[in-house]
């Protein structure tokens, strides 16, 4: 049975508009700035195609292009934004962050939200309430890998506590002319599909020389025991690594003064890649992480997760450029933008660093692979006869090779000595956390899986094949992630904010997404203040589309009680 659609119409939102005494549709696009009162945004959804470095690539856009128009709005305004359905299936829009009411979040089957059909409109009303960096993107099977994704920047309603001289959106993303849908299929039929960089004899004889032959062997027949391969870091490649829709010939470019403070809202809007970032010769002062303000923290690279934003000020003094590097975790490729007084001009762009390899450590077995259940396992389903070995690897860039030296292990990005990478530990939140009362419930959330059918899984279901979360309106929650597969998740919870459990103690900093690393666990707290239906699942998106999912439920406030 179809879920009603309980937005607003057409005509119900321009009789609103004009209700509130404004006129039209004002379409915002990117760089723009308009803070005032009602406002309202169309979003036109159609399909299309897109230039990157010279070649074109089909496209879902919004607005014309990929991404979508930057959002510019301001702390207490409402909001409203009509979405226009131009394609041959179903749409949605999910604001990525924002605290809203749940039929407004934009998940079809959560909230009593439907997806938009081809050819209608649905108008979201949003009351905004907070500020920061936050994005929106479909919540519609793989429309988010085609281009269907933007960046949303919200001005604080009182003066902003962080100060610059000029304010640059970098939305990463990873895209590639390969339907979603035929790379699930091929994830299905080998979970290893897009791995090139899985070790050879000549990695073999260099692990003998350093770790001696019974060592070496162990370690070999331990991951082909779990059918896996260190170099599993990434599910999917071959992709174009983006920055505001610019491949790295585009060259996308900030442009400065030097002397000036820029700030820079760096979004991981990609489907599937993890990036570390860095800008040689520039350190970068985090004061945001997911929207929200943190204690200034200086590094000089960091790991942002998918869906993931942060915030940075950098302080560029010379008459020079400058180039950002986002490498994937798995080296497969970059994206990269420049920072320059002028346009045209270009940063050095460095070397990719070596690929990291996987550790027993990072499955959590120390080397135990026997506590895996291999039962599940179904080694003869793989049909690796229809794989098309030949076209896999055209359009993919040469992942460096794991080599004597290279780093070890999940969280070992390959840091040059005397560098500083950011850690979760390193974030405090800029304002005392507003509830400091001890969670009364704990729930663990085991992120399970089987690689060999790729089925991604929560507690050992998929999505809707197990009992939802629960819990109290008001409720003080611990929510623990135990990852126990060797891939990393970045787990997203919609409607409400996460405080990272990072030895912060009242100065926890707020997520909306938090990372757990292979073979490792992670823990928030939150108060389940927001009464609805919300999606809670990982966002690498094909991890979420197959399976790993389920229902957070904040049941409604208690009616209060008649005197």
């Amino acid at each position: 049975m179809p879920i009603k659609q309980t937005g607003l119409s057409r005509r119900d939102a321009l009789k609103l508009t004009a209700f509130a005494g404004l006129a039209g549709v004002a379409m915002v696009y990117p760089g723009r700035r308009a803070f005032a009162g009602l406002k309202e945004t169309t979003l036109l959804v159609t399909e299309g195609r897109i230039t990157i470095d010279g070649d074109s690539f089909p496209a879902i856009t919004m607005g014309g292009g990929v991404p979508g128009p930057t959002l510019y709005w301001r702390e207490g305004e409402e909001v409203l934004v009509q979405v226009e359905n131009r394609l041959s299936e179903p749409t949605s829009i999910h604001w990525h962050g924002l605290l809203l009411e749940g039929v407004m979040d934009g998940a079809p089957g959560f909230n009593a939200y439907s997806a938009i059909a081809p050819g209608e409109s649905f108008t979201y009303r949003i009351k905004l309430r907070q500020s920061g960096t936050y994005w929106y993107h479909s919540h519609s099977g793989g429309q988010e890998q085609r281009g269907m994704y933007g960046a949303i920047v919200i001005a604080p309603a009182t003066p902003d506590p962080v100060k610059a001289d000029r304010d640059h959106v970098l939305l990463l993303s990873d895209h590639t002319a390969d339907h979603p849908d035929h790379i699930l299929r091929k994830l299905k039929v080998s979970e290893g599909y897009y791995n090139r960089g899985k070790r050879t004899l000549s990695d073999l004889s260099a692990d003998i020389g350093r770790d001696g032959l019974a060592a070496a062997w162990k370690d070999r027949q331990d991951w082909g025991d779990m059918r896996m391969d260190p170099t599993d870091l990434a599910d999917v490649t071959g992709y174009r690594f983006l920055v505001n829709g610019k491949g790295i010939g585009d060259n996308w470019t900030a442009l400065f003064k030097p002397g000036e403070r820029l700030r820079l809202r760096i979004i991981n809007g990609s489907a599937m890649s993890i990036f570390d970032v860095a800008i040689p010769g520039l350190a970068m002062i985090v004061v945001a992480a997911d929207g929200q303000n943190v204690l200034p923290v200086k590094v000089d690279e960091f790991r942002i997760g998918v869906g993931e934003t942060y915030d940075v000020i950098v302080l560029p003094t010379e008459d020079r450029a400058y180039t950002l590097m986002a490498e994937p975790i798995d080296r497969s490729g970059y994206a990269r933008a420049t920072l320059a007084p002028r346009e045209g001009m270009q940063g050095e762009i460095p070397p990719l660093r070596p690929r990291t390899l996987l550790t027993m450590a990072d499955m959590g077995m120390h080397g135990d692979h026997g506590s895996m259940d291999h039962s599940t396992m179904d080694h003869g389903a793989m049909d690796h006869s229809s794989m098309d070995h030949a076209a896999m690897g055209h359009a993919m860039p040469m992942t460096p090779a794991a080599q004597e030296g290279s780093p070890r292990g999940w969280e070992q990005a390959g840091t040059p000595p005397g560098k500083r990478a950011l850690r979760y530990a390193d974030l405090k939140s800029f304002t005392r956390n507003p509830d400091a009362a001890a969670p009364t419930t704990e729930i663990a959330l085991r992120l399970t899986g089987i690689m060999e059918r790729y089925i991604w899984t929560l507690n050992g279901h998929k999505f809707d094949h197990g009992d939802p979360i629960r819990v109290r309106y008001g409720e003080r929650v611990r929510l623990r992630f135990i990852n126990t597969t060797m891939m990393a998740h970045p787990m997203h919870l919609h409607g409400m904010f996460f405080e990272l459990e990072n030895g912060q103690t009242d100065r926890m900093p707020r997520k909306h997404v938090v990372i757990v690393p292979p073979g490792k666990e992670a823990s928030v707290v939150l108060t389940a203040n927001e009464p609805g239906d919300w999606p809670l699942h990982c966002h690498l998106l094909f991890h979420m589309n197959a399976g790993m999912m389920t229902r957070f439920i904040v049941d409604p406030p208690a009616p209060a009680a008649r005197s």
